[in-house]
């Protein structure tokens, strides 16, 4: 089994970059994009405790925002939860992370990340 514990360096601006993708969507009040941009930073961060604590995070913040009930409830134990699958490396891998989606559902991983993730020599499996 193998422990994730750090972002590593080549693919932090990349998760960074969505992060603040998805800022800018939201104070825009592009919801849609905004949430897409969230997702995508969930697929990149979410072998890592930090980054997929944060991402869920910001997904109960946005549900919050939203006033939507199924999102907040969704979101709180994947919240509680998240860090400790990425620590221990049982994350199901390309799982956008949101409430509408099962949480432990592998999903296909988009091209562009898939991409991104070979680069920066990141941990996550592509199947």
């Amino acid at each position: 089994m193998w422990f994730h514990w750090k972002m590593p360096r080549t693919l932090r601006p990349y998760y960074e970059q969505e992060l603040k993708d998805y800022q800018a969507y939201a104070q825009k009040r592009q919801l849609e994009k905004a949430w897409h941009h969230l997702e995508r930073a969930h697929i990149l961060g979410q072998p890592y405790p930090v980054e997929h604590t944060a991402v869920h995070g910001k997904m109960l913040a946005f549900g919050i925002k939203t006033r939507n009930a199924k999102e907040i409830i969704g979101q709180l134990p994947r919240l509680l939860v998240g860090g400790i699958k990425s620590w221990a490396g049982t994350i199901p891998v390309g799982n956008t992370g949101g409430a509408n989606v099962v949480a432990w559902k592998p999903m296909p991983i988009p091209r562009d990340l898939q991409v991104i993730i070979l680069q920066a020599n990141s941990k996550i499996k592509l199947r």
